[in-house]
């Protein structure tokens, strides 16, 4: 009897490990299920439905996705967990959305973010939103990071703002039972790098993507953005000329495309000469003095603090700074110079210009963006 019941234990743990073995995906879900807030399928980071104008070849030209990282549902899903893990940072109290919040455009609410041990950034933190369409794919304000991929691992590392190493980053990942399986889901094996979680945060940043404001849908129903949308009040299409047909103001003449986002380092004149080299640091020359990358402005409105110093506090101080507040900078853009007198740009704006360009600049807010479970905290 005691032998029939032995036999029977072994075949009922045999036939457990077999139905455990081929149903490994179920077992996945389990310990995904557990721990994070993700669903079975993952979200479609891959191919969002963007609108029709997203393929106009001046768009395309500016993505700055290498072919040997694509965006992928997984590997968006596995960064999207890792850029919420507060583990990553030394003291395990800061994550990567502690300074780049979904609510408010992917940027920080403080002038200059608070790092693990207290200490502060010594610039703002940038919006995250389109950051794909950089068309020179290289990172933070100065650029001296060449991409994305080199770009998310430091901040990691950082002594004020994350304080990791990478060694010591690999080993609490693979702590965790969950990240084995994402990293299998996005790279074929659980092997955990820090060359593979670089790749996966960049999908997930490269990601958000804003397509669904005001703006994208009504210029979803024209031919050009030049022209008066439909959809637009009076107001906002006066706003909207403002903005982009204005040589005087010529807003758009660098925040340009339908992503509102600049192709080049520029100096705005936020600050004077030798305050912050900008990308100097790394281009050596000394015309680029005080040129900083910029954000696009999809979402501007839901930020609080503007330009790399944060000098600015709301949309008011922004449009005052470039209607009458540019500083006088021997690099300054040519578009806020004035070609007569060599002197910044006075754009003499009105009252009424003042609002409506506020009325349109509210029409870039996506809200959609700032609110999708998909790109919200996972962790339960």
């Amino acid at each position: 009897m005691k032998k029939q019941t032995s036999i029977l234990i072994i075949a009922f743990m045999v036939g457990c490990f077999f139905l455990w073995a081929c149903n490994r995906p179920v077992t996945d879900r389990f310990v995904l299920g557990s721990s994070l807030n993700i669903p079975g399928e993952p979200f479609n980071y891959a191919n969002p439905p963007l609108p029709a104008f997203f393929a106009d070849s001046f768009i395309a030209r500016y993505n700055n996705t290498p072919a040997n990282n694509p965006v992928t549902n997984w590997g968006a899903t596995l960064g999207r967990v890792l850029f919420y893990d507060a583990d990553l940072s030394m003291s395990k109290t800061l994550s990567c959305a502690s300074c780049h919040q979904q609510q408010f455009g992917f940027a920080d609410t403080a002038k200059f973010s608070v790092g693990h041990t207290g200490g502060k950034t010594h610039r703002h933190s940038m919006s995250l939103i389109n950051a794909a369409f950089y068309q020179n794919g290289r990172f933070f304000w100065d650029e001296r990071a060449a991409t994305l991929e080199d770009q998310v691992l430091q901040p990691i590392q950082d002594s004020i703002e994350m304080g990791m190493t990478l060694p010591l980053m690999v080993q609490r990942l693979q702590a965790k039972p969950y990240y084995p399986i994402l990293y299998r889901y996005a790279f074929g094996s659980s092997n955990i790098t820090p060359e593979r979680t670089a790749q996966a945060l960049a999908q997930f940043v490269r990601s958000i993507i804003s397509y669904r404001s005001k703006y994208d849908k009504a210029r979803a129903e024209v031919q050009s953005r030049f022209v008066d949308f439909p959809q637009f009040t009076a107001q906002e299409n006066a706003g909207k000329a403002i903005f982009m047909n204005n040589l005087q103001v010529n807003c758009g003449g660098c925040h340009n495309t339908d992503l509102f986002i600049t192709d080049r380092p520029r100096n705005n004149g936020s600050q004077l000469t030798n305050i912050d080299a900008g990308i100097f640091v790394h281009t050596r020359n000394a015309n680029d003095l005080g040129k900083f990358k910029s954000p696009s402005l999809k979402s501007v409105m839901l930020r609080k603090h503007y330009m790399h110093n944060a000098s600015l506090q709301g949309i008011d101080a922004v449009i005052e700074h470039y209607n009458i507040g540019i500083l006088p900078n021997p690099n300054l853009d040519d578009h806020l110079v004035n070609q007569s007198t060599n002197l910044p740009q006075i754009m003499n704006l009105s009252a009424s210009d003042i609002q409506a360009l506020k009325a349109f600049l509210a029409t870039l807010t996506d809200y959609a963006l700032a609110t999708d479970e998909a790109f919200s905290n996972p962790h339960k």
